[in-house]
């Protein structure tokens, strides 16, 4: 039986008063008129205010004079992004937590209660954020962007690798539209990687029958201002602040994101050269995928050898002993 969908989303009415703050950021907006724009009281109004300053906005003022932001804010709100997304599949349903366990759980649990194709779960902060297998993802409170999103994809379980790797080339096309200095590497099958440290992992998560995927998240954590990591990541982890020098705007390159996520889903359903072209590009913007030295460690076991592109279904191979080997899933590591 699936999971029951408890997280309590943030809510909407925050992104209203962020929005009423925006278009009024050179006055003073009184308590009663955010309250009529909300259409609740001045005390929700207060108690509303008081969340947003723990969400990290700096709203100066107070009920006996009202409200002004002092700094537009950097939240990953529905009302913030809605209006720039629309024309994409990501424009209709989208939903933000301010905490979370996981937004990959929080939309395998939607999906399957029948979450529409195009849903978008983004979250400020994940308590418990997953990478692949057993590892978790760090997702410091409003740094990075956490979001996952419910595809329907009508194709058999077999694309879904491609899918995963048509949303890695998403990620770096975004960061590039902001940045074209910062040139990630993609690491196969679901890391971008600048310097060698991992600035973005996917995972993507499917139910399918034999023949057919009834669903697919794909999640996507993507470090973006971090200004430092726990000691044991250190060596391993990077933001795109750490590399750049200075901070990004986390709503314009989440857009940039779904956008970018939206044409390369629509290219993969409707064109039909779409899949060697996404194998041919993610291949062109790795240095892991041909001549790479590495060890293979997948069920329980270890291999080394020499990677040699990738199969027509966006697998792995590596040339070991004499002999190539296709890796269907497992940790790539250099040598």
């Amino acid at each position: 039986m699936p999971r029951s969908f408890t997280p309590q989303p943030t809510d909407l009415r925050l992104g209203r008063i962020v929005r009423l703050l925006t278009d009024h950021a050179t006055v003073v907006v009184s308590g009663t008129k955010i309250a009529d724009e909300i259409g609740g009281s001045r005390s929700e109004v207060w108690r509303l205010i008081q969340q947003l300053r723990g969400l990290g906005v700096d709203v100066a003022g107070h009920p006996a004079t009202g409200y002004q932001l002092r700094a537009v804010p950097d939240l990953l709100l529905p009302n913030i992004l809605q209006p720039l997304v629309q024309g994409t599949r990501f424009g209709e349903h989208i939903h933000h937590f301010y905490k979370i366990g996981s937004t990959n759980t929080a939309a395998m649990d939607a999906a399957a209660a029948g979450a529409p194709d195009g849903s978008v779960f983004l979250a400020e902060e994940q308590t418990a954020g997953r990478g692949r297998g057993a590892n978790a993802w760090q997702s410091a409170r409003s740094t990075g962007i956490y979001c996952s999103v419910v595809l329907r994809p009508a194709l058999p379980p077999t694309e879904v690798l491609v899918l995963s790797l048509a949303a890695a080339l998403a990620v770096r096309s975004a960061i590039r539209q902001i940045d074209s200095s910062v040139d990630p590497d993609l690491k196969w099958p679901n890391d971008l990687l600048i310097d060698g440290k991992k600035v973005c992992g996917i995972l993507a998560e499917m139910n399918a029958e034999a023949t057919r995927v009834r669903y697919v998240v794909v999640g996507i954590g993507l470090n973006v201002n971090q200004a430092t990591f726990p000691r044991e990541l250190a060596d391993q982890a990077t933001s795109l602040r750490l590399t750049t020098g200075s901070e990004w705007s986390r709503v314009e390159l989440a857009v940039a994101l779904l956008k970018s996520l939206h044409r390369e889903y629509r290219d993969l359903l409707e064109r039909p050269d779409a899949r060697k072209l996404i194998l041919r590009r993610f291949a062109d913007y790795s240095s892991w995928i041909k001549g790479k030295a590495v060890r293979i460690e997948e069920n329980g076991g270890s291999f080394e050898g020499t990677t040699e592109g990738l199969d027509e279904g966006g697998f792995l191979r590596v040339r070991a002993a004499g002999l190539l080997r296709t890796v269907l899933s497992g940790t790539v590591r250099p040598l």
